[in-house]
This record gives C-alpha cells, structure tokens and sequence, in this order.
C-alpha cells in the first residue's frame, strides 16, 4: 500500500426533507448572498467553475488546461438530484468549452462543497435512463480507483468491493421499481462514497484512463457520460487485461460472483463479460453502435490525440496508455 492523505470536509444532511436545511446550512457557512445555480447539465461542476472564476482572476478555462492552478473557490452548497458523479463530495469538476467541444478536468480541494443536502426522493422523478447512467458513472468512479498497478489496501478493496456489489443490486432494483426509496439512498450514498477519495486510499490514485477517452467522445458527440463510460469500459479492460490481470481475476470472483477454478485469466474474462451483461441489463451501451454514434477514422484519431494531450501524453495505472493505445481502444469500441 502507499501512504494517502484523506481529506472529506462536507457536511451531509440525509433523509427525507433534507432540503429544507439549505437555508441552515447556508447561514452557518457565513454566507450572506447566495447565487441559486440549477439546471438539468454538469450543475454542481459548472458551479464550481463559477465559484473559481469569482475568486481568480484570468480565464477559467486556464485551471482545466492545467496552465495555472486555482488559489481559491467561492463556498458550494449542493442540493443533490441525482446521484452520478459524485462532485456532491468531491474536489473535482469537469467542464466543456463549446469552441472545440473539449471537456476537461480539473481538481482541488478548493471546491469540495461546504455541505450537501441529499434526500433520495428527489431522484424519483428521473428517467430510467439518466438512473442507469447514473448507477453507471458510480461504478466507475470506483473501478477507476481500483484497476490499479499499484498500491492496494485490503480494506480499502473490501469497501470498493462492497459499494460495487450495493450499486449493482439496487440498480436493478430500481430498474424494476424507481419509486423504492431504500434503493434510492443507498445509490445516493454511494455516489458520494465512491468520489470522495474514500475508495482509492493506498492506491497509486488510479488509472482514470476510461473517464479520458470518453471525455473526448462525450465532447466530441455530445453522449450521457455513464452511457460513453459503459460503452469504452468493455474494450479498454480487454485491452489492459494482460497487464493487471491479478486485479480483474480478483473483482471477478469478489464482485462479479464468477466461481473459483480455471485459471486467473480465464476469471478475469469472465467478470468483464459479466460486467458487460450487467450494463445490458439496466439498458447501457457496451460499444459505440449500442450508443448510436458511428465515428469514423479521422475522429476516432482526433479523440486519440486529444486524449493523449490533455492526459500529458500518457494515461493509466493498470496499463499505461500511449496514443497508439488510446486510438486502439477506439477501434475495439465500435461495435462493428
């Protein structure tokens, strides 16, 4: 395992009604005037931007090139709608800047929110896609921190391990049935849980290299960020596979429920196939065709490169990958 600073200063408020606390919970963080920021895209990490742009001076756009860092945030109170990215609890944002249709990332601990008001009923009225997706963007926030070449705490895995299972059982469960507000609370949760640093400590802080190449697709095409993960995930694992095979063998039977006996590498296809059925089952993409974008060459190039230059030119911890790689995996995605 490798030494980790763990740092989660959000205060939560959960449970039904929770929102009626926001007033509360804007007045003990001193705050005076409030900017009410709501939508139905990349709310809370856009607020975030803004928060940064309020308290720096410059271009925003500079801290998500990585040409200059932030040097402090207006205060974030969140009201959580849906759980997914889990910035409710996190230092990170990511943004699109139309010009060029680039999304990028950036993190710090600036902008982990103050508080977070989380009641599980107000994710009832979603739609069963943005739900899967949702459960979807979790699940991978967690196996990007835990496909690693690094590091490992045993601990560490067993809660990753754990929250993975959860998130897959109620996923089903509201598959079957929204309204069920248990199943609600433990997504809810678990979108936290799985952002907040929590699941990557002792680690080498993960490979991430799944949420880069389908940054660009999602730039690029404009698709649901937990459908463009589930779409690469399959492709970019078969890819690694030989490079961390102890670690897919491991998620295979702790996980995925895939029976001892066979060799590792023999489980470890076995869980990604299992893996891969599972998206199926809550209705997500496995490849581009099932996510109804067709790129061709030249784009499947350009997202290659783009994703090689915001990566700093390489990108991964279960393999680390190159440009070459990153065009690869692209091509294994299409689904043809």
């Amino acid at each position: 395992m490798f030494g980790f600073h763990y740092y989660a200063p959000t205060r939560v408020v959960f449970g039904k009604g929770a929102e009626g606390k926001a007033g509360e919970l804007a007045a003990s963080a001193h705050c005076k005037k409030v900017l009410l920021h709501y939508g139905s895209g990349s709310v809370i990490d856009s607020a975030k931007a803004i928060g940064y742009g309020v308290a720096n001076e410059g271009d925003v756009w500079d801290f998500y090139e990585h040409t200059r860092k932030a040097e402090g945030c207006l205060p974030i109170g969140v009201v959580l709608t849906i759980a997914a990215a889990g910035s409710e609890m996190s230092g990170s944002s990511v943004i699109t800047k139309e010009d060029g249709k680039a999304k990028r990332s950036y993190k710090s601990d600036f902008c982990r929110p103050v508080f977070a008001i989380m009641d599980p009923e107000l994710t009832m009225t979603l739609p069963a896609y943005q739900t899967a997706c949702g459960c979807t963007d979790i699940l991978m926030h967690t196996m990007e921190r835990y496909f690693t070449n690094g590091g490992n705490m045993e601990l560490t895995d067993a809660i990753a391990e754990g929250l993975m299972r959860t998130v897959m059982e109620q996923a089903i469960i509201l598959r079957d049935d929204p309204q069920n507000y248990n199943a609600r609370a433990e997504v809810m949760w678990a979108s936290s849980l799985s952002h907040n640093g929590l699941t990557g400590c002792g680690t080498d802080g993960g490979d991430f290299a799944t949420h880069g190449l389908e940054h660009e697709m999602g730039g690029m095409f404009d698709v649901a960020h937990g459908a463009g993960l589930a779409a690469i995930w399959g492709s970019w694992a078969r890819y690694v596979l030989e490079s961390c095979t102890p670690r897919f063998a491991r998620f295979a039977r702790k996980v995925m429920g895939i029976a001892d006996g066979g060799t590792e590498r023999e489980a470890a296809l076995q869980g990604i196939a299992a893996m891969e059925e599972f998206f199926r089952s809550i209705e997500m993409p496995t490849n581009m065709k099932e996510l109804g974008i067709a790129p061709s060459e030249e784009e499947l190039r350009t997202m290659a490169h783009m994703c090689s230059a915001a990566a700093g030119g390489k990108k991964g911890s279960a393999k680390v990958l190159e440009e070459r790689d990153m065009l690869e995996i692209y091509r294994m995605a299409l689904g043809e």
